[in-house]
């Protein structure tokens, strides 16, 4: 009966050690699968970097069906040097017989008296191109809602989906796989500004959220 008395308390001297030992086993997994998912997100994260990078490099110019100009900035109807090089940039590539028509896209900001796309109209008339030749898409805040209201638009004049997106060069990536989620078939053809570090770097964040939960959904956490 002693010598049992003793080992009983052997093993309750030995259970806190064991304890212990076990709560490290779960600290050192836990800590392991945290590193382990740190790594997966730096380098998810330095990929798409690299795609963006690698995809603002490159001039995708074919035959489509329209050119979509992006929207950028509009001061009281005259468009932005922003949105002047990609007015221009569309109005060269049309010039050279790269599609027959000119989508140009944007609405307006609170106080503002016309829209992103109304300014890129009148721009476009301006320089001789004729008016049946442009569709204005008004409708959209940011770059989904209006990618997904110009897929409609030409739905609707059966005007075809395959499409040359004209932007800053920064642009080209995110823009091309919203498009595709909208049901276009994109090419990129960039303007010649430059895109600095912070704006790949936005880009990049765009990017990799909207693969992750959809670029629908990814457009109204920045309203």
């Amino acid at each position: 009966m002693v010598k049992f008395s003793e080992q009983g308390s052997t093993d309750t001297k030995r259970s806190p050690f064991a304890k212990s030992k076990q709560a490290n086993k779960y600290a050192k997994v836990f800590s392991t699968t945290c590193l382990a998912l740190t790594l997966l997100g730096v380098s998810y994260f330095s990929i798409t970097f690299a795609q963006v990078w690698w995809q603002s490099t490159r001039d995708e110019v074919r035959e489509v069906n329209a050119i979509v100009v992006l929207g950028a900035a509009q001061w009281d109807g005259v468009p932005s040097p922003v949105l002047e090089a990609r007015l221009e940039h569309a109005l060269d590539l049309y010039e050279a017989e790269v599609a027959s028509f000119i989508v140009t896209t944007g609405s307006k900001q609170g106080g503002d008296r016309f829209t992103e796309a109304y300014a890129g109209l009148t721009y476009l008339l301006e320089r001789s191109v004729p008016e049946s030749a442009i569709l204005v898409v008004i409708d959209g805040s940011n770059t989904f809602q209006s990618l997904s209201a110009t897929s409609n638009a030409l739905e609707r004049a059966g005007i075809g989906e395959r499409v040359l997106l004209v932007s800053d060069p920064y642009h080209a990536l995110r823009a091309k796989e919203i498009a595709r989620e909208v049901g276009l078939q994109p090419w990129f053809s960039p303007t010649q500004l430059d895109s600095s570090f912070s704006q790949l770097f936005r880009e990049t964040i765009g990017t990799s959220v909207g693969r992750v939960i959809g670029f629908r959904r990814a457009s109204t956490l920045s309203e």
